[in-house]
């Protein structure tokens, strides 16, 4: 299933031009605590996520099943009874950086206009308006990175009563990528 995902992902870019920086490490993690509770956070380290140069389209793939917790229980509550992963292995961003070029970017952060979507678990919102640093590190490599926030309802997730109070509805996400040339 996963060489599948992969395969559709890389197809579905395919009409990307040349200028691709692809990574297949990049780091997502997410945080959705409140006080007084045991912390709900997660990351996952094998994100694929690729960038065309030449008109600022950004795409990324985040495998459900690849993120880790700081207990194993958390990890089959989080996959069976939150994200259903089996149902939604995946989770996808889709968008352009606006006003992207190559020539903008160097050692320094610089920051660009995200406008696109974030598919979870059967649904797709928005994502307009969120900024992403971008810089060009010493080895050639585009350093992206970025956070937002989103809300667990919009996702359609119930979370059940018995733990509603230990929970954050607001799920903090951040990501980091390194893409290199392709």
């Amino acid at each position: 299933m996963k060489k599948i995902v992969y395969l559709l992902m890389l197809l579905s870019i395919s009409a990307f031009s040349q200028s691709k920086y692809l990574t297949k490490t990049g780091t997502v993690t997410f945080e959705a605590s409140v006080p007084s509770f045991e912390e709900v956070a997660a990351k996952n380290k094998s994100t694929t996520a690729i960038l065309n140069t030449e008109n600022g389209e950004f795409a990324a793939l985040v495998l459900i099943k690849g993120f880790r917790f700081k207990n194993a229980l958390m990890v089959e509550h989080f996959n069976e009874n939150y994200a259903e992963s089996d149902d939604f292995p995946k989770a996808t961003f889709k968008g352009k950086l606006r006003d992207f070029t190559i020539e903008k970017i160097n050692d320094a952060e610089n920051i660009f206009i995200y406008n696109g979507t974030l598919s979870f678990h059967g649904e797709t919102k928005s994502l307009d308006n969120l900024s992403v640093k971008v810089m060009l590190n010493e080895e050639n490599r585009i350093k992206l990175s970025g956070a937002f926030s989103v809300e667990v309802s919009d996702f359609n997730i119930k979370i059940p009563k018995v733990v509603r109070n230990k929970l954050s509805n607001i799920v903090n996400v951040t990501f980091d990528f390194e893409l290199s040339k392709k």
